[in-house]
């Protein structure tokens, strides 16, 4: 028995096991989500488990995607736009291998770029995924896992008032991502600054619905916004069957923030 015992121990730990969110700054804030549209709940998340190799969670009616570094949660509703006509352009994975991740997701009949070389030096391409979700992957062979959340991407006019804007109301520092000067982390998640290519929309509705931050003290953070004067979309409240406290702001360039408590226990 104890043989049997350490045998199923052994298989356990050589399990891949995705862990929470990233740890928490200072602050007590992490990078939580990413909120997509999608027609097919089930395609959707297919996609996410066999391509990406998320996890797929489900909480009372809230569908999420579990991936090291972030969620991606899914609302069935079919989008209004693509997220490359919105200012959240797009969100991004690194992957370990680029060449057979890319055979694997063109073999499935999704479109996919020729590939080109990212603002690191590496080895980048994109994919969209259906609905018109635009994500970029970027290659990294010494990864621990073979995929990994990385960034989310805005383009819109104003781009570096709209980073000095995130800097200040979520605590962070300006960080140069190889030749994008205009960036800042959250743990777990880059933030890109873009210049806009033509005119762009506010993301509510369409296929990246909105970004997401945790915290550790979500109500103690929503009386600090207050106190700034940023005016809520949905104020502060607890919702028990999806286990979250939630609240919404819309940034000045009129990307949906959800902020929330709850789901690094996801």
């Amino acid at each position: 028995m104890k043989i049997v015992s350490a045998l199923l121990l052994l298989c356990l730990l050589a399990t891949p096991v995705y862990s929470q969110l990233a740890t928490p700054n200072a602050a007590g804030l992490t990078y939580g989500h990413v909120h997509l549209n999608v027609a097919d709940m089930n395609e959707y998340k297919r996609i996410l488990s066999e391509h990406f190799n998320g996890v797929v969670v489900q909480k009372g009616f809230l569908t999420a995607v579990r991936f090291p570094n972030f969620l991606v949660a899914l609302a069935e509703r079919e989008p209004t736009m693509g997220s490359r006509e919105t200012k959240m352009d797009h969100f991004g994975f690194k992957v370990r291998h680029m060449a057979s991740f890319l055979e694997k997701l063109r073999a499935d009949g999704l479109p996919v770029s020729d590939g080109f070389t990212g603002s690191e030096g590496q080895n980048n391409a994109f994919v969209t995924l259906p609905g018109g979700v635009a994500v970029e992957l970027q290659e990294d062979q010494g990864l621990n896992e073979e995929v990994t959340g990385y960034h989310i991407h805005f383009r819109t006019e104003g781009h570096e008032e709209l980073l000095a804007w995130y800097t200040d109301i979520f605590g962070l520092e300006v960080r140069p991502r190889g030749s994008i000067e205009t960036t800042t982390n959250a743990p777990g998640m880059n933030l890109s600054f873009g210049v806009a290519n033509g005119s762009r929309q506010p993301t509510r509705g369409a296929a990246i619905d909105h970004i997401g931050f945790e915290f550790d003290d979500l109500e103690a953070f929503c009386k600090e916004l207050e106190a700034k004067g940023i005016e809520f979309d949905v104020p502060f409240r607890e919702i028990p069957e999806i286990e979250l406290k939630i609240a919404f702001i819309t940034d000045p360039s009129g990307v949906f923030i959800e902020l929330t408590e709850g789901y690094d226990d996801y």
